[in-house]
């Protein structure tokens, strides 16, 4: 099996971690009857840290699919190599390291970051470009 399925399989165990973190934030803050309800209520503006976690969980949704085409993308496509596997080992990585800086605020450390999990993503489509 390629290190690309191997990476994306563990990019889905983060996006549960990113769910049930900022999850569990939210339930720690509004309670277990509003987990648990519609959720149709108002409700007030999240804690800071439930709002940095529901934030980081709604950046990785975003960025996400671009992963999944990438490192899909070079498995069906044939192109694999050392730097489409390095580049998805960077993505994830960078990802999995974004998600504690963000839920601790520190803001310089985790665009740098957000950065390098971005160049890993270039590397993996790179020769889907045909280049």
């Amino acid at each position: 099996m390629p290190v690309e399925i191997t990476i994306l399989a563990w990019g889905m165990i983060l996006l549960l971690v990113h769910i049930f973190a900022a999850g569990h934030a939210k339930t720690k803050q509004y309670g277990a009857k509003w987990n648990m309800g519609a959720r149709d209520e108002s409700l007030p503006p999240l804690a800071p840290v439930a709002g940095r976690l529901s934030r980081a969980e709604a950046n990785y949704r975003e960025t996400l699919p671009l992963a999944i085409v990438a490192l899909l993308g070079v498995v069906l496509a044939g192109r694999t190599s050392e730097w489409t596997a390095l580049g998805g080992w960077i993505w994830l990585c960078a990802r999995i390291v974004y998600l504690p800086l963000y839920a601790f605020g520190i803001p310089v450390a985790r665009s740098i970051i957000f950065l390098a999990s971005l160049a890993g993503l270039l590397i993996v489509l790179w020769p889907l470009l045909g280049f």
